[in-house]
């Protein structure tokens, strides 16, 4: 096969290039696909940066050069002090260097060549400088230099992060020598839009116009639901005049590619986030249904570099000791890059200096990767309270280094928020190296098995979060942390049983894997077989007419509290009434919890269910709010705001936790809804009803 990478940083091959993870995995799959034989190319912009590529590589500038003009319409509401159309005159030229059985191919011109040092435009020159458009520019540069260089030679494009790549599956749909692969490195919010006129006008630029297509119909939402969304970065509201990047991208696509199965059962329903409910009122869930069989798990790796060193030439004493640290404490770890609310870190900080407080013997190593340091005080004041039993750093130092204090480790830190975490190769290195993981339960790190049952677990599991500042988050760490310190301290061999199948779980995810997950299914795409929906994921989100199996179907429905589906497949007996509703209950989905009532016999859900089911949130005689589950952890009332703007935020109230599964406070004003979070970490809507 001949296949084409192409993303807006594909320079892993050098360490002065890299910006993202993105270009480092893109590289090492690159070999491997070219070390199994196969023809592989990369096309990336240049970023202004060949003098310095001569430096280092031979590099051969290619006869090609492309002239035209690039029309960008503009949208009135972002760009107010521009026309209505730019125009970017360009000129790009194309250059290759030829690396380890690889073809890199480089394009350059005036906008390409912008950023050097960064690559990436700002998101501050959003609606103020054009710079803002330099991916655009690449994704018209490549379909054109696609087309040009390789011409009707047969390939399989492979393109990475929807939002880098929407125009290229539709620009190459109707091209029966390009398949195209769309690979989902991040979990961007999945109804992310762009402008629709620019994409229209580019799309006519490059001869594939897209048809014209129906207005969106309103969804009926409470705003309080809708402008919450925003709190937990998985949605943000557009006006009409947009199109949603992955429709462009899952449509027109052959097929989609994921880095881990968590990742895309993720993407696949928002299951149990404060955003399931909204998501699947919303037309990008039927997007999702309708390409469901294009998805696949082609994989992410740790680094073989990493997994070529030998911990146990790492000297455990001279590493602590290096960081002033005791090396005859339980020593944790955390390496990820400073992103406060991404990586669960003020948590995390807060959960240590709560430990160390009140006096436990450990060591910490936090690593919060930053060029221009750690702004948040609280992180400085905290390391300066604990000298001597934690070490905070954030400057890049070599990989070697890092390698070392993960090897003198005996647990690491990944409290990750908000799944956005769609791999997490950090996690994947200390645990290949015997750090027994403290993780949050997110899909995207699930195969990595802390969150497994007991008998076959790597590590310990804290539930997942979707609140930028969550005192749980802070107490299930602090309790995660004491539970592990004392498991080092008085079952050593418990722990070493948990060390030996950390690293052996992590040292599965090689790049060789990586390469034979991807190369199965391109193989399939390009013998010709058309993709096939995986049924468990229908099952798994309630897609229940894809499956052509009653059996297996109604006991899906059974576990989800489904009662129409389960009704369409076999008989509502007492038994499954009883059943869907206690399925219902534990989910917290109260709807369902009164069809299967309604459905039953009299009497198959007793008096005492329905009582707590329609009385769990009363108003008391004061006109305070008591509500009661025995699930819930935390509830909260959403307020929508006065104004009424795409991305007015809500208010965010705690009722006070009065017992196990009792709250009160004020009553919710006209509205408002209840947020519910629950011992599972699942999080759901309910409401208060008056009269």
């Amino acid at each position: 096969m001949h296949i084409i990478e192409t993303y807006f940083e594909c320079c892993g091959f050098d360490h002065t290039f890299i910006q993202g993870g993105t270009s480092v995995y893109l590289w090492n799959l690159s070999k491997k696909f070219a070390q199994s034989g196969h023809r592989v190319s990369i096309v990336t912009p240049a970023h202004g940066r060949l003098d310095d590529l001569r430096t280092r590589y031979e590099v051969e500038d290619l006869p090609y050069e492309d002239a035209y003009t690039l029309p960008v319409p503009l949208d009135p509401e972002v760009w107010r002090d521009f026309p209505a159309e730019a125009a970017l005159a360009l000129t790009t030229t194309a250059h290759r260097i030829r690396l380890d059985g690889v073809d890199l191919y480089f394009l350059a011109n005036d906008w390409l060549n912008r950023l050097p040092d960064t690559f990436y435009p700002p998101y501050q020159s959003k609606g103020s400088d054009l710079v803002f458009f330099k991916p655009l520019v690449f994704q018209v540069d490549a379909v054109r230099f696609l087309r040009t260089w390789f011409g009707d030679e047969k390939a399989l494009v492979h393109a990475h992060e929807p939002y880098y790549h929407y125009l290229l599956p539709a620009a190459l749909r109707d091209d029966p020598s390009k398949l195209v692969v769309s690979n989902v490195q991040s979990n961007m919010p999945i109804a992310k839009k762009v402008y629709e006129p620019e994409v229209r006008r580019l799309l006519e630029l490059l001869g594939a116009p897209l048809p014209a297509r129906a207005p969106e119909p309103p969804v009926a939402v409470p705003a309080a639901m809708v402008q919450y969304q925003q709190l937990t970065h998985l949605h943000y509201e557009y006006g009409p005049d947009n199109l949603a990047v992955y429709e462009l991208t899952a449509d027109h696509s052959d097929l989609i590619d994921f880095l881990s199965p968590g990742q895309l059962d993720f993407y696949a329903g928002f299951r149990d986030t404060p955003f399931e409910d909204l998501f699947g009122r919303l037309p990008i869930a039927d997007v999702v249904r309708r390409n469901a069989h294009k998805m696949f798990v082609g994989g992410c790796a740790v680094s073989d570099q990493w997994l070529a060193w030998d911990p146990a030439g790492v000297d455990r004493a001279e590493v602590l000791e290096g960081l002033g640290l005791d090396p005859d404490l339980p020593a944790f770890f955390h390496n990820a890059r400073y992103a406060v609310h991404h990586k669960g870190q003020l948590e995390l900080v807060r959960a240590v200096d709560r430990v160390l407080s009140e006096g436990l013997a450990a060591s910490f190593v936090i690593r919060c990767i930053s060029g221009s340091g750690i702004d948040d005080p609280f992180f400085h004041e905290v390391a300066a309270r604990h000298k001597g039993r934690l070490h905070l750093e954030w400057e890049r130092v070599p990989e070697r280094q890092v390698f070392g204090y993960a090897a003198a480790s005996d647990f690491c830190l990944f409290p990750s928020k908000f799944e956005m975490d769609t791999f997490l190769i950090a996690q994947g290195e200390a645990m290949a190296v015997g750090s027994v993981p403290i993780a949050t339960d997110q899909r995207g790190m699930a195969h990595f098995g802390h969150a497994d049952p007991p008998d076959s677990a790597t590590g310990f599991a804290v539930n997942r979060s979707f609140a930028e500042d969550d005192e749980l988050l802070v107490a299930a760490l602090a309790a995660r942390i004491r539970q592990a310190a004392a498991l080092w301290r008085e079952e050593p061999e418990r722990y070493r049983e948990l060390a030996r199948r950390a690293s052996a779980v992590a040292r599965v995810f090689t790049w060789a894997h990586c390469a034979d997950l991807h190369l199965t299914e391109f193989a399939r795409l390009w013998q010709g077989e058309p993709p096939r929906l995986d049924p468990e994921l229908a099952l798994r989100h309630g897609w229940f007419d894809l499956v052509e199996d009653p059996a297996r179907t109604a006991e899906a429905a059974l576990a989800r509290g489904d009662v129409d589906a389960y009704e369409r497949r076999a008989p509502l007996d007492d038994a499954a009434v009883r059943q869907l509703f206690d399925a219902a209950w534990a989910r917290a989905d109260f709807a369902a919890c009164e069809r299967a009532a309604e459905r039953g016999r009299p009497g198959v859900i007793g008096a005492d269910d329905l009582t707590r089911l329609r009385t769990r949130a009363r108003l008391t005689p004061d006109g305070s709010l008591l509500y009661r589950l025995p699930q819930a952890v935390r509830v909260e009332v959403v307020s929508p705001a006065s104004d009424s703007g795409p991305r007015a935020r809500p208010g965010v109230r705690a009722l006070e936790r009065t017992a196990p599964g009792t709250f009160t406070g004020p009553a919710p004003g006209p509205g408002a809804l209840l947020l519910l979070t629950l011992d599972s970490g699942r999080v759901v809507w309910d409401e208060v009803r008056r009269g």
